[in-house]
């Protein structure tokens, strides 16, 4: 009998695979972390940069951290196109890897639009699951341009991406103490922990379980989509040693 091997992987699936090979430790600040790469054109290159520091340092990205790819350098099985350059950041589901490495049944749920008002979260405004799509959810809700990440950063108001993911009650303690590890260790992008049986942002949690909402990594992309520069991302792209990546302060 012929078995097909060209069944479509929902993103679901691709996001237990990366969370299963992250190796990432906030104690020891070492490990592989799961990163979107985005491809702009090199003339664009200091607009962008100046995009992604104002993003990054403002807090509404996961890290401040990024790798700067040039022409010809590979990342995963992707090799920079001349006249082209890399930028890898590290994407949120790499806190739904650390948890599920300290043994923690995490479940990422949703992506989408969670609007701001004076600097905090109200509500998901438009939401797609990862079970649902084979698209990453937040590169199809930034290509419906319903972002404001900029606006957001003047005047903390309007509307950025982030994900949601739920665990178990019973382990609440471990889970806030692992999201207080990574915050030690600049992972800035931990949005709103809900209480056990309560809706998170008006998103329903299951029953016995908390909601956790993360900035989307994908949000410096969106802000540099937001000032007309062309900008290709794969979200969810591949794997790096954290120790490749440097302070987007420290990129020339």
């Amino acid at each position: 009998m012929h078995k097909n091997n060209s069944n479509i992987q929902f993103t679901s699936s691709k996001i237990e695979d990366l969370m299963f090979k992250t190796t990432f430790d906030p104690n020891t600040g070492k490990g592989d972390v799961i990163v979107n790469v985005s491809f702009i054109d090199e003339k664009s290159r200091d607009e962008v940069f100046n995009i992604f520091k104002m993003v990054l340092t403002s807090g509404l990205s996961v890290t401040p951290y990024v790798k700067i790819l040039n022409q010809g350098d590979l990342i995963g099985e992707t090799v920079i196109e001349k006249g082209k350059i890399g930028i890898a950041t590290v994407c949120s589901i790499t806190i739904d890897g650390v948890l599920l490495k300290a043994g923690i049944p995490i479940k990422p749920k949703l992506g989408g639009i969670v609007q701001i008002r004076d600097g905090k979260p109200v509500r998901f405004t438009d939401v797609l699951t990862y079970a649902s799509t084979t698209i990453d959810p937040l590169e199809v809700l930034m290509s419906q341009k319903l972002t404001s990440i900029t606006h957001v950063i003047r005047t903390s108001n309007g509307n950025i991406l982030a994900n949601l993911r739920e665990g178990p009650m019973a382990a609440r303690d471990d889970i806030e103490h692992i999201l207080s590890d990574l915050v030690d260790v600049g992972f800035s992008g931990i949005l709103e922990v809900s209480e056990p049986n309560t809706s998170i942002l008006d998103v329903p949690v299951e029953r016995d379980h908390l909601g956790i909402v993360v900035i989307g990594g994908t949000n410096p992309m969106a802000a540099v989509q937001e000032s007309g520069i062309s900008i290709h991302t794969n979200a969810m792209s591949t794997l790096i040693d954290i120790s490749e990546l440097i302070h987007i302060d420290e990129v020339a």
